[in-house]
C-alpha cells in the first residue's frame, strides 16, 4: 500500500458505506486530515487484505460532525465500523504529529531569520564608516533588508503561536480556541513581538568620518544628527541580540529528549515537564564541557563586539578596537582586571559589568564540572578506602608492637643497675608510642565511620531481596517437612490401628471366650 502525504489525504475522493455521506464544514476538514491514512495503517497492521483509497474527511464525516458524527469505514472482515471516538483519536494523533513538525519547522525558520537580521546589522555597523557615501543606496538596501527580515520574523512568530494554540485545542479534545488565549499566553506573545520588532531604523544618514584615519571606526553619523539619536541607534543595534532567545526554543523542539517516546512516557509517569530547563540539565549531564565551552566562546565574541560598538563613539584608540575589546572582555570574564584597559562610555561599562557577572556564574559551573570529573565513583571509593583501612591496620599493629617494646625497655630501666637518664628516655618513648597508637586508632575509626555513611542502596536492596528469598525458601522447605511429618504420623496412626486390630483377632482365636 503506497504511503500517503498530508496533501494527498486532504485532496482525495470521497467514499463511505451506502453510496457516501455528506460533506463537513470547513472546521471539520482541518480536524479530519489524514484520518483514512491512519485507518489504512491500522488495516495493514491487522493484516486485512483490502484496498482502500485515501479519501478526505469531507466524505467520511457528516455535516453535523462536531458533536454526533460517525465514520462509517470498515475496520475488520466481520463488518466492524470505526466509532466516532476511535476516528477522532486517530485524527487528533495525526494532526498533533503534523503540528509538532510544523512548530519545529517554524522555529528553525524564525531562528534563521533572526540570525540573518543580526548578521545584516553587524555588516551595516562594520562597513558603514568605510563604504557608504553621502546619498549612497547601499545603506538603504541593507536597512531595507533588516526591516524585511524583521517583518518575516514577526510573521513566523505569529504562525508559531497559532500552531501552538491549535496543538492546545487538539490536546484538550477540541475545546474553544478562546480558552487557550490566557493572560500569560497573551503576555508571552506580546513580549516576543516587542523583542523581535526591535531593529535600527534611523541609519539613512550621511557618513561622517573622523579626521584621524588611525582611529576606530565610528558610527555612521553626520553633523546634523544629535547625540540622543546616535544613542538610540546604538541601543537598538545592541537590543537585536535579544532575538537569540529563539535558540532555547529550537534546542527544546529539536532535542532527542522531546522526540523520544520512551523519555515522554517515563517522564509523564513521574510528572516531569519537558521544558528547556530539563533539556539543559540533560545536556549538561551528558556533555558538560562541550556545552559550557560553546557558550563561553559565543558570549566572548558577542560581548567583545558589543563593547567595540559602544566605544566607537569616543576617540579612544584602545577600547574601540576588536583585539583590545577581546582582551578586556576576557580579563573581565575571568574577574582578573589588570587595569591596563578600561571602558570609557556608560554603555561599555554596562557590558563589562554584565560580563563580570556571567564570568562568576560560568566559573562556578566550570569548577563544579571539574570537581565532578575528578571525583571518585563508588567503585573507586570502595577500593581506595579498603586499601587505606588495610594500611592503617598495619600501622596500628606496628604502633601496638612499639608500645609493648617500650614497656619492656622501661621495665628493664627500672632495675637497680639502670640509670635515671635512660629511664626518662624510655618513658618519653613510651608516651610517644601510646600517642601514635591512639592517633591511628582515631584515624581508623573516622575512616570506618565515613565508609559506613556511604550506604549503597541498590546493594542493600539486593541483599534484602536475597535474604527474603532465602527466608521464603526456608519457609517452603519447613512447610514441606511439616506436611511430610503429618503424612508419616497418619501412616503411623493407621499402622497402630491395624496392629491393634490384628492383636485383637489373635487374642480372639486363642481364647474364644474373650469377646
Amino acid at each position: 500500500m503506497p504511503s500517503l502525504t498530508r496533501e494527498d489525504t486532504a485532496a482525495g475522493s470521497g467514499w463511505a458505506e451506502d453510496g457516501g455521506a455528506e460533506s463537513c464544514g470547513g472546521g471539520t476538514r482541518e480536524d479530519g486530515r489524514g484520518l483514512v491514512c491512519a485507518l489504512e495503517m491500522e488495516l495493514t497492521n491487522r493484516g486485512l487484505p483490502s484496498k482502500m483509497d485515501c479519501v478526505s474527511c469531507d466524505d467520511l464525516i457528516n455535516r453535523n460532525c462536531a458533536d454526533s458524527a460517525e465514520v462509517s469505514v470498515p475496520l475488520s472482515p466481520t463488518g466492524k465500523r470505526a466509532t466516532h471516538m476511535e476516528g477522532d483519536d486517530l485524527c487528533r494523533l495525526i494532526d498533533r504529529k503534523f503540528l509538532i513538525e510544523d512548530k519545529k519547522r517554524l522555529c528553525a525558520l524564525a531562528l534563521g531569520t533572526a540570525l540573518v537580521g543580526i548578521l545584516l546589522m553587524i555588516i551595516h555597523a562594520e562597513i558603514c564608516p568605510y563604504v557608504y557615501e553621502p546619498g549612497s543606496k547601499v545603506s538603504l538596501v541593507i536597512n531595507c533588508s533588516i526591516s524585511l527580515s524583521t517583518g518575516c520574523l514577526l510573521i513566523l512568530i505569529i504562525a508559531f503561536h497559532y500552531k501552538d494554540i491549535r496543538l492546545f485545542i487538539i490536546d484538550h479534545k477540541e475545546v474553544d480556541w478562546r480558552i487557550a488565549i490566557t493572560g500569560h499566553r497573551v503576555l508571552v506573545i506580546t513580549m516576543e513581538l516587542l523583542v523581535c520588532i526591535i531593529h535600527p531604523v534611523g541609519s539613512y544618514w550621511e557618513v561622517g568620518l573622523y579626521a584621524n584615519s588611525s582611529s576606530a571606526a565610528p558610527l555612521c553619523i553626520s553633523s546634523h544628527q544629535d547625540k540622543a539619536l546616535v544613542d538610540m541607534e546604538l541601543l537598538l543595534s545592541m537590543l537585536m541580540f535579544l532575538r537569540l532567545y529563539l535558540v532555547h526554543r529550537a534546542i527544546l523542539l529539536h532535542s532527542k529528549v522531546l522526540l523520544s517516546a520512551s523519555y515522554r512516557s517515563i517522564g509523564s509517569l513521574n510528572n516531569i515537564n519537558f521544558t528547556f530547563r530539563f533539556v539543559l540539565k540533560v545536556l549538561m549531564n551528558k556533555h558538560p564541557a562541550r556545552v559550557l565551552l560553546v557558550f563561553i566562546l559565543l558570549f566572548w565574541l558577542t560581548a567583545s563586539w558589543m563593547l567595540t560598538l559602544c566605544e566607537r563613539r569616543t576617540e579612544a584608540l584602545t577600547t574601540g578596537q576588536m583585539d583590545t575589546a577581546l582582551w578586556l572582555i576576557a580579563i573581565t570574564f575571568l574577574t582578573v582586571g589588570y587595569g591596563d584597559v578600561a571602558p570609557k562610555t556608560s554603555c561599555g561599562k554596562g557590558v563589562c559589568l554584565f560580563t563580570g557577572v556571567m564570568g562568576v556564574a560560568c566559573t562556578a559551573m566550570l569548577v563544579a564540572i571539574v570537581t565532578e570529573k575528578l571525583a571518585l565513583n563508588k567503585g573507586e571509593k570502595h577500593v581506595h578506602f579498603f586499601m587505606m583501612d588495610i594500611q592503617i591496620s598495619k600501622r596500628i599493629r606496628h604502633a601496638a608492637a612499639n608500645v609493648l617494646r617500650e614497656c619492656w625497655l622501661l621495665h628493664r630501666a627500672n632495675l637497680p643497675k639502670g640509670s635515671r637518664n635512660e629511664h626518662r628516655r624510655h618513658q618519653r618513648c613510651l608516651l610517644e608510642a601510646i600517642r601514635v597508637f591512639r592517633h591511628l586508632r582515631l584515624k581508623q575509626r573516622k575512616l570506618r565511620d565515613y565508609v559506613s555513611e556511604m550506604v549503597d542502596l541498590p546493594k542493600m536492596q539486593m541483599i534484602m531481596c536475597d535474604l527474603s528469598a532465602n527466608w521464603n525458601n526456608s519457609y517452603r522447605e519447613l512447610e514441606q517437612r511439616i506436611l511430610f511429618m503429618e503424612h508419616k504420623l497418619d501412616e503411623l496412626t493407621r499402622c497402630f490401628q491395624q496392629t491393634s486390630e490384628l492383636l485383637s483377632e489373635v487374642l480372639r482365636h486363642r481364647d474364644p471366650e474373650i469377646r
